[in-house]
Order: structure tokens, then sequence, then C-alpha cells
């Protein structure tokens, strides 16, 4: 079996496993795993730091402007070397991807950025995306360690030790600027259910405005 799948099982197991094992997963770091806090989540604002990332493909990117811009976006922290969390955290998203079809990649992306640019650069993104991604629209990024820890201060993941970095997931509207933070591990369906929440806020905006344009005189 190969190193992707190994991945794919341990991180969908770890997934379909009871709460009781989920709450005691944790990041691995000389054999002393650490417990992640209880699923929780809270209202957020986001900065999105001005600097130049990297795709899984080698592709330079800026996060606000080439990713995020006016779409629906479920966002991911994650390095590849770690074997228990971050799997986990990936086959959430996998499963949100898988469910949301045709959606990602149109009106909803998906990103996942690495907490360990010193180790993972283009090419082990690339291979470890493979046990997750199915279809476009889910950017893996990496970059320079000054580029990746202005992003992540910005976005409220910053950890200045990976052993200490929390299982998060972000879900928000680029347009709208509303985002909402989930810690631990998330039910997929109850970002689902975000993300038709502020797909269906835009719909009532657009319809709020046209109402208004026709009412003019």
């Amino acid at each position: 079996m190969n190193r992707s799948s190994r991945v794919t099982l341990l991180g969908l197991s770890l997934l379909l496993a009871s709460p009781l094992v989920l709450a005691h997963a944790g990041h691995e770091h000389g054999g002393q795993p650490s417990e992640p806090p209880a699923a929780r989540q809270e209202k957020t604002s986001v900065r999105f730091a001005d600097v130049p990332l990297l795709d899984q493909d080698g592709m330079p990117v800026r996060l606000e402007q080439d990713l995020v811009g006016d779409h629906l976006v479920v966002m991911g922290f994650i390095y590849t070397s770690c074997t228990t969390v971050c799997p986990v955290v990936s086959s959430i998203m996998s499963k949100v991807q898988q469910q949301l079809g045709g959606r990602v990649g149109e009106e909803i992306r998906l990103v996942s950025i690495s907490v360990d640019p010193q180790r993972d650069d283009a090419k082990r993104l690339a291979s470890y995306a493979r046990a997750f991604q199915h279809g476009p629209g889910w950017s893996w990024l990496t970059g320079s360690p000054y580029a990746i820890s202005e992003t992540l201060k910005g976005l409220g993941s910053f950890s200045a030790n990976l052993s200490e970095h929390p299982p998060l997931i972000l879900v928000g509207d680029g347009r709208s600027g509303h985002w909402t933070r989930y810690y631990g591990f998330t039910d997929p369906n109850v970002l689902i259910s975000e993300i038709n929440r502020l797909g269906a806020r835009r719909v009532h905006a657009k319809s709020t405005a046209i109402a208004g344009q026709e009412a003019q005189p």
C-alpha cells in the first residue's frame, strides 16, 4: 500500500471513529500526542496578508486576490508529516468537496495551507493532495516561512510550535467578509450548512437590491 492510500485510510478511519476516539486524537511529536479542543465555533474577522504563496502545482498565487476573491471558501490548515489530526481535517474537507460537487471550483473554493513551509514544498503538497482531492477547486498552499507566518497570523491560525497547532477550519464569504472558525473535528454537514447559509444570504441581498431598484420612481 502506498503512502497516499495509507494516509487516506487513516484519515477516513479517524473521521468515522467514535466521538470518544476523536476527542483523544492529537498531533504526534516524539510519541507525545496532544488532545485537540472539543468541536466549537466562533464568528470572526480575518486579514489577508499580501504575500506571495505557491500552490501544489508550483504556481505563484495571492490568497485573497487569486483564490478567495468573492467566492465562498472552506479553508483548512495542515502539514504533510502530521499523521493524526491533519488527515482528519483533510478528510473532513474531502467529504465537503464530494458533497458540494460541481459547485467547488465555481462559486466555492477550498484552500489548505501548510503550517510547515520548510518541509512542505509544492511537490510534497501535490502528493499529499492526491489522497484527498476529488476534482478542481481545491488549492494547497505553501511559501516562504515569512509568507506563511504572515498569512497564518492574519487568519488567526499562527502557532510558533507545530505541536500546538489546533485543528481548525475557516468558512467564509470573500464578498461579505463573514467568517466562522470551526475548532476540533467538525461534522462536514455543519460546514456545508454554513456554506449554504452564506449562499442564501447572497441571494437575499441580491433580491433586496433588485426590489429596491424597481421601487424607485
